[in-house]
C-alpha cells in the first residue's frame, strides 16, 4: 500500500512538473502531460528496482528479492499504467455519447 501510494505522488510530481514547464515557457513544449508522469514513474520505478536487487536481503525474510521486485514495483507501477490509460481512453470516449 506505501508503495502505490509512492508512485501516486511521483506520477503527479511529473504530471504537475510538465505543467508547470508549460506556464514558465508561455506555450506548450510538453503536450501530454500524463505521459509525462508516466515517464517519471518508470525512471524512479527502473532506480527502485536497483536498489531492491542489488541490496543484500534482510536475514529474518525468506522471500526472495522477486517478492520485492513484484510487490513494491511491478505492482504499483502496473495498477498506475492501467489507470492512467483508462482515464485517457475515457476522455476520449467521453464526447461520442
Amino acid at each position: 500500500m506505501g508503495a502505490l501510494i509512492f508512485y501516486i505522488a511521483i506520477y503527479f510530481i511529473g504530471y504537475y512538473a510538465a505543467h508547470l514547464v508549460n506556464q514558465v515557457a508561455g506555450r506548450v513544449l510538453l503536450h501530454n502531460r500524463r505521459v509525462a508522469g508516466l515517464v517519471l514513474v518508470l525512471m524512479v520505478s527502473m532506480f527502485h528496482a536497483y536498489k531492491i536487487l542489488s541490496s543484500p536481503l534482510p536475514h529474518d525474510h525468506d522471500n526472495g528479492a522477486g517478492y520485492a521486485l513484484g510487490f513494491y514495483v511491478v505492482m504499483p507501477v502496473t495498477i498506475i499504467v492501467i489507470a492512467v490509460l483508462f482515464l485517457t481512453w475515457q476522455e476520449r470516449h467521453d464526447g461520442d455519447i
